[in-house]
């Protein structure tokens, strides 16, 4: 019998139909420089995190949501804020947490915040776009960089082993339109992937991790688009 699995998720909030949230927070930008203030979450204006929940939801269906908002108005937000997001998660037991954002530098507060998620035991999947600069924290080491691969329906991924994602799936929403669809949804598919494993007792160490999602792969190698 699976097990209950908390997988947290870094994101613009979640729907109030969403009754398997276990808490939520928002982190803000505080008055000084640099400074994060942790508020009440308020409802998610961009429907953004609810389509990754959905999809978490619907790929681990055993799954607790631990929702970290870090959008509010807009898809922008700071490495600080995504920091203090991720150690508050990993603070509430996440195992798995989710994010479907990417930043352009590598901030050290991301670095630091990502190595010891990692060094607690906690798998991070982070999406990777498939063209242009590297984001972070996709690019940072040990994190499971996900982009979106054509080829791959839902409950399905793909061992990509490219210079800019590791792993491949479903890029559309579960409302199966194109609104939002990409990079952010395959992570959340990836991610709804791994708690699903670690539920049903699978190991969570990088390594082993790893090769259980390649073996798990229907598409081995990167997608070859038609000129």
């Amino acid at each position: 019998m699976a097990a209950k699995i908390r997988v947290g998720i870094v994101d613009s909030g979640s729907a109030a139909a969403q009754a398997q949230v276990a808490a939520a927070t928002a982190f803000v930008r505080g008055d000084g420089d640099g400074e994060v203030r942790r508020v009440a979450a308020c409802d998610d204006l961009l429907g953004h995190g609810s389509l990754v929940g959905d999809i978490v939801l619907h790929c681990a269906p055993q799954a607790e949501l631990l929702v970290a908002q870090v959008f509010r108005e807009r898809l922008a937000t700071t490495a600080t804020q995504v920091a203090a997001a991720i150690d508050w998660l990993v603070g509430h037991g996440a195992a798995v947490i989710n994010l479907s954002l990417g930043l352009r530098e590598p901030r050290p507060v991301l670095d630091a915040a990502c190595r010891a998620a990692l060094g607690a035991g906690v798998v991070l999947c982070a999406a990777s776009p498939a063209h242009g600069a590297p984001v972070y924290p996709a690019a940072f080491a040990g994190v499971l960089r996900a982009t979106g691969d054509a080829r791959c329906d839902r409950f399905e991924i793909s061992a990509l082993a490219a210079p800019h994602a590791d792993f491949g799936a479903h890029v559309r929403p579960m409302h199966g339109t194109l609104a939002g669809a990409g990079a952010s949804m395959a992570c959340a598919h990836l991610s709804g992937h791994v708690a699903r494993h670690l539920a049903e007792g699978g190991r969570s160490d990088p390594d082993a991790l790893r090769a259980w999602l390649t073996a798990q792969a229907r598409y081995h190698g990167q997608e070859r688009r038609r000129r």
